[in-house]
């Protein structure tokens, strides 16, 4: 069975559990508290290059790390990542797009958020905002009369680039203006067999 290594609020760790999900995959989920170390842990470190998660374990007992990877290797002969070179192609992009211009301009502030730690970091937080607001319009102004990312249907790209963005407000984000990712995250969730990142049930 497929293990997964994640941990409870990560954005990254959830995309993967989404597509697992999408696929009917059964798996076996470990969470880890980042809080209090583990994934600096020797034995984890020896699965996880750079000591991060998400980490998907596969059945024969070898390794993938960082989030877009497991993507791309889980949805390969599925309907989630096109055949076509060029389309196949446009779905990396945003999956690259993501994490160098989204991902940590969303992730940090959220996190001191969360960790009651924004009244602080005021200064660095405008700084990250500054980085993450140029980001979201280019992803607003894609999206003007689009439906999804790539082609005409839903792919792993909307998986990937919808995760953080959902919880940008967590960080301190005006979401509001932006009313075209806000509509396209709403069909993200309609999605079969989409999940929330914390179950109501936990």
């Amino acid at each position: 069975m497929l293990r997964l290594y994640d941990s409870r609020l990560s954005g990254n760790s959830w995309k993967v559990r989404i597509l697992l999900s999408q696929l009917g995959l059964p798996y076996e989920r470990i969470t880890l508290d980042i809080a209090k170390g583990d994934t600096s842990q020797a034995a984890f470190r020896e699965i996880s290059r750079f000591a991060r998660v998400p980490v998907l374990q596969l059945e024969d007992g070898r390794t993938i790390v960082e989030s877009g990877a497991i993507l791309l290797h889980l949805a390969q002969g599925t309907p989630l990542l096109p055949d076509d070179p060029h389309e196949r192609a446009e779905v990396m992009s945003w999956l690259f797009f993501e994490q160098a211009d989204l991902q940590k301009a969303i992730a940090i502030p959220r996190v001191w958020h969360l960790q009651g730690l924004a009244s602080g970091r005021q200064q660095e937080i405008q700084r990250l905002h500054a980085e993450g607001y140029p980001a979201l319009d280019k992803l607003d102004q894609w999206l003007r009369g689009r439906t999804w990312l790539v082609g005409e249907r839903y792919t792993i790209a909307d998986t990937a680039a919808s995760a953080y963005v959902s919880l940008a407000a967590e960080g301190g984000y005006d979401m509001e203006r932006f009313s075209a990712i806000r509509e396209w995250i709403e069909r993200v969730k309609s999605q079969p067999a989409w999940v929330e990142l914390v179950p109501d049930a936990r």
